[in-house]
């Protein structure tokens, strides 16, 4: 006898099963990007050269929230995507409106022009980053996943990568264009040649942007992208004092 995937077999409805997208950094850091998580317990983070983001397994836990002080130490300030709210005697630094953005019917293709960036590119992609403000982009984020740009002249001009990466999906991000050069059509290149590649390892490219951010919405929903859920960028800062140490 076959039963419904939602129905257990005494009747009482089967617990709903989380989606990775929900938790997308905790599903990083425990999977793909497992070799770059710092960990205690049901936190978790990134290195702060590599990425903002730190995560718990379940959000609405307070012992996640106590391994997180643990692993952040006293009166840190961590970027907690996802989160509704902190626990008491948290604060709230930041919290922006966002959106997360999946791809139903991207065209994927590569670029002639765009080349690989690594490690020796890292001041050019930082001094492009800080005229163009596309979000958090740190000394060693580079190495989170495949970053693409194209140059003018020799000078880099445009950009685009990988951030978080998780089980059957990854994430563009860093998608950025000099002032300059708007209008040519860059960033569409750019989001098209590195989904490519994340459809050629067989991954769903998926993103995310501030919801304010009008303009890049309505560019990634017309290349193909649909809005799969709205979310929260909140930033926080843990208690001032050292959490207590468990007993052995």
């Amino acid at each position: 006898m076959v039963h419904p995937p939602d129905v257990r077999l005494d009747g009482a409805p089967a617990p709903a099963v989380p989606h990775p997208l929900d938790n997308a950094a905790w599903a990083a850091l425990t999977g793909p990007h497992a070799h770059f998580a710092e960990r205690v317990g049901r936190a978790a983070r990134y290195p702060s050269d590599v990425a903002v983001f730190a995560a718990l397994a379940d959000p609405a836990d307070p012992a996640a929230w106590a391994d997180l002080h643990r692993l952040a130490g006293p009166a840190a300030a961590v970027a907690v995507p996802g989160a509704d709210g902190v626990p008491e005697g948290w604060r709230t630094s930041d919290a922006v409106p966002g959106v997360q953005l999946v791809d139903t019917a991207l065209r994927a293709e590569p670029d002639p022009e765009a080349v690989p960036l690594g490690p020796a590119d890292v001041p050019e992609i930082l001094e492009l980053v800080a005229r163009t403000r596309p979000g958090p982009f740190l000394p060693r984020t580079v190495l989170l996943g495949t970053y693409l740009g194209i140059r003018h002249r020799g000078r880099l001009i445009a950009l685009a990568g990988e951030r978080l990466r998780l089980p059957g999906w990854t994430e563009i991000s860093a998608v950025c264009t000099d002032p300059d050069h708007r209008g040519r059509g860059l960033a569409t290149r750019l989001v098209r040649a590195v989904a490519a590649g994340i459809r050629e390892r067989g991954d769903t490219p998926f993103l995310h942007a501030a919801a304010s951010n009008t303009r890049a919405i309505g560019l990634y929903e017309s290349l193909g992208f649909t809005l799969r859920r709205r979310t929260t960028f909140l930033e926080v800062r843990t208690p001032g004092t050292a959490p207590a140490a468990e007993a052995l």
